[in-house]
């Protein structure tokens, strides 16, 4: 079940988003092929752990995509074009039904599907390097726009500073140990993240950094304003006007920041934008089951639980990504 937001995207650009700083996600495995084919079984069972949150956070969900994409390649029986392309086409479709709100996943599969569709083999060897050379360019691009990320993220925390995050994103969590790293003493306020508490992740790795760290129960998150001199979340989506999907509760925050006059930052690659809100396509927000927040609920009750919300621009500061701190306002003109 899920509910659409929708981007209000007239008059905007048709441009296709500049593909350059898509990354690797490939492990790319270097065996032998197996001589029998497995219909999409690793794509299904990677489909699997991603709807059960056994996979989580954009990032994680694109490297699982890509490197089943990947694996199920090298497990084909056929090696011929059409072939290949056939399992792409059916893998995409398995994947993206994995998760609604994840246009990570579909940005970088895509790109698979793109460099195949313009690449030439003749047999598995050359399709085995066609994909290793893919692998390796993806790498490297996720490598450089990290790297820029987290340096320009660990800028913004000063010390003595108090810095308040919600949910897990490995990217926020990157560049609270870059900036440990450096030396800055900052303190960071984790949100527990109901129902499936993912910031307890969070908490986790910072507290292996050497941080100090304190966490707090998603509804104290505006109290807890009070102490904090910056916010830094992560994103799972960005639309052409510049709003940002991200776990349910960051609006929230968002307008309690404001409010507080604390600056929120969106730590995130480009790659989670969205190309399709350019023509006016609605961003699916997922909405999750009853379960996950009370197992055993009275008879008639009736559960809501969306995985996200959606940030207007307006209450974001900037957008923290692999071209620096860029405005959600310029979001179109950073990925063109």
């Amino acid at each position: 079940m899920a509910h659409r937001y929708e981007n209000n995207a007239e008059g905007l650009s048709s441009k296709k988003c500049n593909l350059r700083h898509i990354p690797s996600f490939l492990h790319y495995v270097n065996r032998e092929f197996d001589e029998v084919l497995i219909p999409m079984d690793v794509v299904k069972e990677t489909a699997r752990r991603i709807r059960a949150l056994e996979i989580q956070g954009a990032t994680n969900v694109a490297i699982a995509a890509v490197n089943a994409l990947s694996e199920q390649i090298q497990l084909s029986e056929k090696v011929d074009r059409i072939s290949i392309l056939s399992q792409i086409e059916e893998a995409k479709e398995i994947l993206f039904a994995s998760r609604e709100t994840e246009p990570f996943m579909r940005n970088a599969i895509r790109y698979v599907e793109w460099r195949l569709k313009n690449g030439e083999w003749k047999d598995r060897e050359e399709l085995r390097e066609l994909v290793h050379g893919v692998s390796e360019g993806f790498l490297e691009g996720f490598r450089a726009a990290t790297d820029i990320m987290v340096n320009v993220g660990a800028r913004r925390i000063n010390s003595d500073s108090v810095v308040l995050t919600h949910c897990h994103s490995s990217a926020v969590s990157k560049v609270f140990v870059e900036a440990k790293r450096k030396g800055v003493g900052f303190r960071a306020i984790c949100t527990e993240t109901r129902p499936k508490y993912q910031g307890r992740i969070t908490a986790r790795e910072l507290l292996e950094a050497g941080i100090d760290t304190t966490m707090v129960v998603d509804s104290a998150m505006r109290s807890f304003l009070k102490e904090a001199d910056l916010v830094l979340v992560g994103a799972d989506a960005i639309t052409s006007e510049g709003n940002v999907i991200n776990k349910i509760g960051t609006s929230q925050l968002a307008l309690a920041a404001d409010e507080a006059r604390v600056p929120l930052y969106v730590v995130s690659t480009l790659l989670k934008f969205d190309p399709q809100t350019i023509h006016g396509e609605y961003e699916v927000i997922e909405e999750r089951g009853p379960d996950e927040i009370w197992p055993d609920a009275p008879g008639g009750l009736r559960i809501r639980n969306p995985a996200f919300d959606v940030t207007r621009r307006e209450y974001i500061h900037g957008i923290v990504c692999e071209e620096g701190v860029i405005s959600p306002h310029s979001i179109l003109e950073a990925v063109r």
